[in-house]
């Protein structure tokens, strides 16, 4: 194999580390704007795009059998980057901008890159996981609170720019509470570092029966997004674990 060949999935990991990068550097300034987007959405945007270069560098690593040990490092430590640091730091920049919020609860979010980086350590020297995962995976993580901060940050952006009349709606009100999104950040981050068993998307086959809960995940996906838009995202991660609780049961 030549050299070009073998880098080539290698490239396109540090297209997602580019891409992760960048998403942090939009989630710095969350409520500034670019081409009429929020820069929390265009935060959004290239962790999406890191998830589309993560998939493809597994796919050409498959395709050109080009693995070696440092594409499998170097998949980590970008993932940690576009799945763990960046939608954390979402996070925190939105509820810093939230007025009058208390200032220790945004500290909170960076236990999300913190069990991240261990979840991927784990991975990589635990042979179990080759089929299936042990504790939730680091993208799902990242669509998690991609769906969160699109229910919260609306209406945070209203606050915080200070348009006169206009307060939180009940609903931004209640998921932007410290006391419950503490709570939810420790408990989904925990959830990368969990016991609990959890099926891959990677089909092997395209039987019903032995691939039925990932064509439930994938239908499901589709009608939330389409009935909630992107705060659909987060209910697709808790039916995730629900119905890895079924396959831990199968």
């Amino acid at each position: 194999m030549n050299c070009i060949t073998k880098n080539i999935p290698n490239s396109v990991t540090c297209l997602n580390l580019l891409c992760g990068i960048t998403a942090i550097i939009f989630a710095s300034t969350p409520f500034d704007y670019t081409d009429a987007l929020p820069h929390w959405q265009w935060s959004m945007i290239f962790i999406a795009l890191a998830s589309v270069a993560d998939f493809a560098d597994g796919f050409l690593a498959r395709l050109l059998g080009a693995y070696s040990d440092l594409g499998k490092q170097l998949d980590s430590l970008s993932d940690n980057v576009s799945f763990g640091v960046a939608p954390s730091l979402l996070l925190f920049f939105i509820l810093k901008a939230y007025p009058g919020y208390p200032d220790w609860a945004p500290w909170v979010a960076l236990t999300i890159p913190v069990c991240g980086v261990l979840r991927l350590a784990k991975f990589n020297i635990d042979s179990r996981q080759s089929v299936d995962f042990i504790g939730m995976p680091i993208p799902a993580n990242a669509i998690f609170w991609i769906g969160y901060c699109a229910m919260i940050a609306p209406s945070i952006e209203i606050m915080a720019t200070g348009t006169p009349g206009v307060t939180l709606s009940p609903w931004s009100d209640a998921l932007s509470n410290p006391f419950i999104i503490v709570p939810v950040i420790v408990v989904e981050a925990l959830m990368m570092i969990s016991p609990l068993r959890m099926f891959s998307l990677k089909f092997k086959s395209y039987g019903l029966k032995e691939n039925a809960l990932r064509y439930i995940l994938l239908v499901s996906t589709l009608a939330l997004l389409i009935i909630f838009g992107l705060p659909g995202l987060t209910v697709t991660i808790i039916l995730y674990v629900l119905l890895s609780l079924c396959y831990r049961k199968a």
